[in-house]
């Protein structure tokens, strides 16, 4: 007797409102009623605000034009930017020589990107920082090969800013982490002196460890004897900043639970070897995220410099708008500014994502 076929199983697709894009503005954006409400709110906002902001930004802007041209026109007049240029990114660097600091931001940039790589974490890549670093202090100072000396009180825009801001961070962190080491130590004295700087240094704001460093500190230095105002800033923010890391850091030594130093005592390991080889890479990898807000934080006060007069980037920007042909203009080129802080930062806080991941073991 011939078997009836078994019935085709026919598979159903889900449907169409559950998936894609509609699924995914329906899951995130109308799955209550007052999300819903919030949504159309949020999207006639937008309506109403993006419209003249691009008409003022890109339409009626100009981007490369006189500051007379830009009197006649009711958008943005970029052309601050350009036309001012030169002084926002090297400030009183002499005429014709600022293709040095040029090339000295470029050699940096291209080292620490070149070093993000952990692959090429070798003694070999210290000694080409070591070189480079000697090389970019010639190109700034200059004396040699025919380039006209330049003295620091010249320094200023962009490189002083990326100065102040990349050797304070690399700097500051082994500081903080001795000192984090230093508050955790069980000798009295080394303890005690940790915690008073610690306590001390993050009681008082950035502005006035600037100023003693620039008022107060020369006033104690014997007669004769001067030491140069970028390097006070640049000591200033090292010793905030490192402050600030060794409370984080003592926080990720305070996390590592009390068998890795038990494990660390069986095998025969002394203190330092506990340390360096136990402890710190995982306290140091589960306060990667806060110790990247700090390094952030620190890369946007080298701006209070300008109170002891230093010209940073934001200072020349201020000059340049102090021109009478650019007055008015400042919100196109504080724009500017934001954008190319966001930049920096952006890449550090990507970074600091990747390294995280690569890191990460699961425990």
């Amino acid at each position: 007797m011939n078997q009836p076929a078994p019935a085709r199983r026919v598979q159903l697709k889900p449907p169409v409102t559950n998936v894609g894009v509609l699924g995914w503005l329906r899951s995130n954006l109308f799955n209550t009623w007052y999300n819903s409400i919030l949504t159309v709110l949020a999207l006639a906002l937008l309506a109403w605000l993006i419209p003249p902001l691009v008409r003022w930004a890109f339409i009626d802007s100009l981007w490369n034009s006189t500051s007379e041209a830009c009197r006649d026109i009711d958008g943005a007049c970029w052309s601050v930017i350009p036309n001012n240029i030169k002084f926002i990114f090297f400030g009183f660097f002499p005429q014709g020589q600022e293709w040095r600091p040029a090339l000295a931001m470029v050699m940096l940039l291209a080292l620490v990107f070149y070093s993000k790589e952990r692959s090429r974490w070798k003694k070999s890549l210290g000694w080409v920082w070591l070189a480079s670093l000697v090389i970019m202090g010639i190109l700034m100072y200059g004396g040699i090969l025919g380039m006209p000396v330049v003295e620091t009180s010249q320094w200023s825009g962009l490189p002083l800013t990326m100065m102040l801001s990349f050797f304070g961070m690399v700097a500051a962190y082994p500081l903080g982490v001795l000192l984090a080491l230093g508050r955790r130590s069980k000798m009295p004295a080394i303890k005690s002196l940790c915690v008073v700087y610690i306590e001390m240094i993050r009681g008082v704001p950035l502005i006035s460890l600037l100023f003693m460093s620039s008022i107060m500190f020369p006033l104690f230095l014997p007669e004769g004897v001067t030491i140069d105002k970028v390097l006070r800033a640049q000591i200033a923010i090292i010793l905030f900043t490192a402050a600030y890391i060794a409370e984080v850091v003592r926080g990720g030594l305070q996390a590592m639970p009390r068998g890795q130093y038990e494990a660390a005592d069986s095998i025969g390991l002394n203190y330092n070897q506990t340390m360096r080889l136990i402890i710190l890479p995982q306290a140091l990898k589960i306060v990667i995220p806060p110790t990247v807000g700090i390094l952030l934080s620190a890369f946007k006060d080298t701006s209070l410099v300008v109170i002891i007069a230093l010209y940073d980037v934001l200072k020349t920007t201020k000059v340049a708008l102090s021109n009478p042909k650019w007055t008015g203009y400042s919100t196109e080129a504080y724009i500017f500014l934001a954008v190319l802080y966001f930049i920096f930062c952006y890449a550090m806080s990507s970074y600091s994502r990747r390294l995280e991941k690569e890191l990460n073991t699961g425990h």
